[in-house]
């Protein structure tokens, strides 16, 4: 299994920017899937999952501006960033866990058994 993150860049704030993760080696049915982030300094924390009912679940501090989704053909996970702020800036994981659902604990980060290499975003 691979997960694979791209789109990464430095935004202004204000701005918007895609992230993308390709996942080979598993498909994304019977799994929760979604972003991490860990700036400097600081833990790893959960921003958005979606299950593969397509259910969706924020963090507070995105709600509403950053949108996941996922491309089942394609198998890839995406992460929508609107009106990034400084604070966004981290680097950004994406994480897979089969046969969860997303539910309780979502963020808790041991729940995911597949990791991607990150991708790093800086808002300014």
């Amino acid at each position: 299994v691979q997960l694979v993150e791209s789109g990464g860049a430095s935004v202004q704030a204000g701005g918007s920017l895609m992230l993308s993760c390709s996942i080979s080696g598993m498909t994304i049915d019977n799994v929760c899937i979604g972003w991490f982030r860990q700036a400097p300094g600081k833990q790893r924390e959960g921003v958005a999952v979606i299950a593969s009912a397509g259910t969706t679940t924020y963090s507070d501090s995105v709600q509403g501006r950053f949108i996941i989704s996922n491309d089942p053909y394609k198998n890839t996970l995406y992460l929508q960033m609107n009106s990034l702020e400084p604070e966004d800036t981290a680097m950004y994981y994406c994480a897979a866990a089969p046969g969860y659902r997303c539910n309780g604990g979502w963020f808790y980060s041991v729940k995911y058994n597949y990791w991607g290499q990150g991708t790093q975003v800086t808002g300014s």
